[in-house]
């Protein structure tokens, strides 16, 4: 791997381990099978209160809107078709949320512990060939990786570390993170719409069969969704808007921040595009459940804590 003044700053020159350093390395050492059913979960208090606060708006969301807004609607297909397709948005984006949280953690994170002598010897290295380990992973980390304190691992490709998703955003989850900015985006201003139809509703009609609500409880609710569209619409499309910038240039957040001269070949645009979320334009693109299957959940444990798994 060639080596670079950025990455030259980024890592510390620490001996490879040796068999008398005291590191369990037995986590990077599951066979293919076992780590092809590994759902990666993070263990942080504030990711996953962050995580289960979006849970909780999304759901309010959705009350306000069918509940309060569309079922006392006299106009049938109005409610029909407004509550499909708010529904729609608001699972798609959940779905995207989900995957975006429970990532397999060898795909877009490097092995935890894999610097020991054994693994160096069958890299078969060339003389004079340059690599890096990370001292905080005791990983040999690879070009574009960056260890997150939050993760405790190198993610390779990592854009930042997000607590609203309770994961870091990296190579193999960025296509999930964007699905579920774009998707929250849609649905806010699909909500904030029909807040404003049931307002002047509600006006017309002197607050009288606008809800099965009191008047009071009404506004009180619609006011609560119109602030949270506004504030969830405009940071999801900031985030949107940056993750699609960064894709296009092929240069990560923290590539960004710390001006890293890129050492490898840039896929800028739509060759960009097309490695983030895979093959030529189609409506797949748009698909959360794209390569979904069933995985056994395994708790990424804290040190010297309980691994749990289903």
């Amino acid at each position: 791997m060639p080596s670079s003044g950025h990455r030259l700053r980024d890592v510390e020159h620490h001996p490879l381990l040796t068999e008398n350093d005291n590191y369990d390395s037995s986590s990077s050492s599951s066979s293919e099978a076992d780590v092809a059913d590994r759902v990666w979960f993070i263990r942080d208090g504030c990711g996953m209160i962050c995580a289960i606060m979006t849970w909780l708006l999304v759901v309010y969301a959705d009350f306000v809107v069918t509940f309060v807004m569309l079922l006392p609607s006299k106009d049938f297909w109005y409610s029909v078709v407004n509550g499909v397709v708010f529904n729609c948005l608001a699972v798609l984006a959940l779905s995207s949320h989900l995957r975006t949280m429970l990532t397999d953690p060898l795909q877009g994170a490097v092995p935890k512990g894999n610097a020991t002598k054994e693994y160096m010897e069958s890299l078969q290295l060339k003389p004079g060939e340059v690599i890096y380990k990370c001292p905080k992973c005791c990983c040999i980390k690879p070009e574009r990786a960056h260890h997150c304190s939050i993760c405790k691992r190198c993610i390779r490709k990592m854009d930042h570390h997000c607590p609203w998703v309770n994961n870091c955003v990296g190579e193999k989850n960025q296509r999930f993170f964007v699905l579920f900015t774009m998707y929250i985006a849609l649905s806010s201003v699909h909500a904030l719409i029909l807040c404003g139809l049931q307002f002047i509703s509600c006006v017309r009609g002197q607050w009288t069969e606008c809800s099965d609500f009191s008047p009071p409880i009404t506004v009180i609710l619609l006011v609560f969704l119109c602030l949270e569209g506004l504030l969830f619409f405009t940071f999801t499309a900031v985030m949107f808007g940056t993750q699609i910038h960064s894709i296009c240039n092929d240069e990560t957040e923290i590539e960004r921040l710390k001006s890293e001269k890129p050492t490898w070949e840039r896929r800028l645009r739509w060759e960009g595009m097309k490695s983030v979320f895979g093959g030529p334009p189609s409506l797949l693109w748009m698909n959360p459940f794209v390569g979904f299957r069933f995985r056994r959940l395994q708790m990424r444990p804290r040190k010297g804590g309980p691994e749990f798994s289903v």
